[in-house]
């Protein structure tokens, strides 16, 4: 029987438009998010075809933003954020204030009124939660000192959203005359108003504006830090993985939902205070694993519903104006956060960082947008160019990224002169020192600068070891320093091997500094990063982080830089043993094979070929071959040798999965 069904149709066409046209971006080297966006244009009702429902269309995505600030929170603690307050809290205000100036400017130049003006430019002055929060987790950010400022600049922004859109409406009807009517934009205003029978004009409803937000920050925090993750806990211990899931959903969406209709507050607000809640949980990790597949489909259909709202003829029909706009978001805003975050004496790859995040417009700005219409403070032509100033923003952002990371090197080489002409000699190490100290033996750039020292509470640990290359030779190199990457660092420390690490969590970074280990911070995905470890000068590398789909990008990266270089990866599958063979790996160890092995061993039975192996290079890459070492926690001959001993060379092991005719009982190391 044929039946409307706009939401399947929506949510099909969505998600099928945005895989292929996703993927065609990617064959040509294109962020995916592009191919999203013009899947978007094509659904939308300014192309001709099929026209997705635009009223269902933003409401799914409104699920991905809330999933993504509930995952976002969940790598969040009270302290962090506190941690981060003297930078984003002023930080934001003065930024924005910056965007909406230069939006009113603009605005006053079309002849807009003083009001559209205003509106305009709070539209310019915030970013999308979404694009930002994607574009640092594409670079490991999150986590990172960097990462928590440009999340707690987003939650001001957030809350300086939740003010202005009380105050706008109240605004436009003083404006227009109505006094009584500023408090129709709060419904909670209006009811105390009408209770108390009187008006209680601007300063009542921001007073009852912030006592929303402050009653439900205080209940989050008081009730909902013990009930919330004790109701997780209850449902773990079912055993049932359907009801944690469910479990996990139900907070997220809840939560953010319940926020919205009883205190006021955004709806990402409430799901990242959710997310940060349950972070002090141990079943943290889990529940991100839970919601990580919902939360990156349901973020593709925002980027979809943006899309729909484009209308590509603008572009002929105002260019200018367009332009102007498009400056703004992407050079104006991006200038202000630069120069504030100096301001505040941060490092200059913070400062690019928390910039480049900044560089576009999204969801708050199409509601200000709506409201502005609706009011009659800006024309049509006005959300025409916010919506237009947003897509291409979105599609411009990689770019600004990529244009960030090529000039930081530049800038941070320049100031760290600055610094070291202004430091007194006898703050540079000794030579004796540095030979004494060789895994230890970082550069220049790795020491903080005076300013940084000024600040112990809060250091900018992003600005340590990414100016310079190593000064090492010969080394290896460990990527990643997490349960695998340790055991390695450790046995690499004891044997007296030089290495480095590459890390980009925060806390880990201070841990492997506090054991005198070298570190070079960043995502060794990014080519840039993985250049300062000198891979032409090394000899060994060992992938140890547990993602194959990046443990790749670093693995073709690093062959493609030096051809002889002994690659060690990690895999848990044969799948992935295979994706990171094929990209360059001498040797993929599976962890779970390793377990096997072990089990085997102890048992009495010796494992010489696993389940499912195929005869040849596969055996020798996935270290399913005779000749296990006795104990599952020691270094295999191959591996221990590969990595201690400089001499050891990828070819010297036989094509076929045979053992090498220098180490006959040669087999992948058991510590992975």
């Amino acid at each position: 029987m044929p039946h409307e069904t706009p939401l399947i149709s929506t949510i099909v066409a969505g998600f099928v438009l945005a895989f292929i046209l996703g993927a065609i971006a990617n064959r040509f080297r294109l962020p995916p998010l592009v191919g999203y966006l013009v899947a978007g244009v094509l659904v939308g009702p300014h192309t001709p075809g099929y026209v997705a429902d635009q009223q269902l269309a933003p409401e799914l995505a409104e699920i991905g933003v809330i999933l993504l600030m509930f995952g976002v929170g969940l790598h969040f603690s009270l302290k962090d954020l506190l941690s981060v307050r003297g930078v984003a809290l002023p930080g934001a205000i003065a930024q924005m204030a910056v965007a909406t100036a230069m939006g009113w400017a603009l605005a006053w130049l079309m002849g807009w009124s003083h009001g559209g003006g205003l509106v305009f430019g709070l539209a310019l002055s915030v970013a999308s939660t979404v694009v930002l929060l994607k574009a640092l987790q594409e670079r490991r950010l999150v986590e990172s000192e960097r990462g928590k400022i440009a999340v707690g600049w987003l939650i001001v922004e957030d809350l300086a959203m939740v003010l202005a859109l009380v105050l706008i409406p109240a605004a436009a009807g003083i404006a227009s005359g109505q006094g009584g009517d500023a408090t129709h934009g709060d419904p909670v205003a209006l009811l105390i108003s009408r209770a108390l029978n009187v008006d209680l004009g601007l300063t009542g409803v921001i007073g009852v504006t912030l006592l929303k937000v402050a009653l439900f920050v205080a209940l989050m925090l008081v009730v909902g830090r013990r009930l919330i993750p004790a109701l997780l806990h209850r449902i773990a211990h079912t055993g049932s993985r359907e009801l944690f899931r469910l479990g996990v959903l139900a907070i997220a969406l809840g939560v953010a939902f319940g926020a919205a209709k009883l205190f006021g507050v955004s709806l990402a607000l409430g799901a990242f205070f959710a997310g940060m809640i349950l972070s002090e949980s141990e079943l943290s990790h889990r529940a991100a694993q839970e919601s990580l597949p919902l939360r990156d489909a349901f973020a593709v259909l925002f980027f979809v519903s943006v899309g729909m709202l484009f209308d590509p003829t603008i572009i002929v029909r105002d260019p200018w104006p367009v332009v102007g706009t498009l400056f703004i978001i992407v050079i104006g805003k991006s200038v202000a956060a630069f120069l504030i975050v100096l301001a505040f004496r941060r490092s200059v790859g913070t400062a690019l960082t928390i910039s480049a995040s900044l560089a576009q417009i999204g969801e708050f700005s199409f509601i200000l947008a709506e409201l502005g219409v609706g009011l009659n403070l800006i024309p049509e032509e006005g959300r025409d160019l916010i919506l237009a100033g947003a897509i291409l923003s979105i599609i411009l952002n990689p770019i600004v990224f990529f244009a960030a990371d090529r000039i930081r090197p530049r800038l941070e080489a320049r100031i760290l002169r600055q610094s070291q002409t202004a430091s007194p000699p006898a703050e540079a190490p000794s030579a004796e020192t540095a030979a004494s100290e060789p895994s230890a033996a970082a550069p220049a750039s790795a020491r903080p600068a005076p300013e940084e020292e000024k600040e112990p509470a809060l250091p900018d640990i992003e600005t340590e070891g990414e100016t310079e290359p190593t000064t090492l030779s010969g080394h290896a190199v460990v990527v990643g320093y997490g349960r695998v990457g340790a055991i390695v660092v450790d046995q690499l420390k004891s044997a007296n091997t030089p290495f480095l690490v590459i890390e980009d969590s925060e806390k880990r970074i201070a841990e492997l500094r506090e054991k005198g280990v070298e570190v070079i911070v960043g995502n060794a995905a990014h080519p840039a990063v993985l250049a300062l470890a000198n891979l032409k000068g090394a000899t060994r590398l060992a992938v140890a982080i547990p993602d194959a789909f990046e443990g790749g990008q670093v693995t073709e990266q690093a062959r493609a830089q030096n051809p002889g270089l002994l690659i060690i990866g990690r895999a848990h599958s044969d799948a992935e043993v295979d994706h990171l063979a094929k990209l360059g790996a001498d040797v993929v160890i599976m962890g779970e094979r390793e377990i096997a092995r072990g089990m085997l061993e102890r048992i009495g039975e010796p494992m010489t070929k696993a389940r499912g192996d195929a005869p040849g290079p596969r055996e020798h890459v996935a270290g399913a071959y005779p000749g296990a070492p006795e104990a599952v926690g020691e270094p295999s001959p191959l591996t221990q040798s590969a990595m201690a001993d400089p001499t050891v060379e990828p070819s010297s092991q036989a094509p076929d999965g045979a053992s090498s005719p220098t180490n006959p009982d040669a087999s992948p190391a058991k510590t992975a």
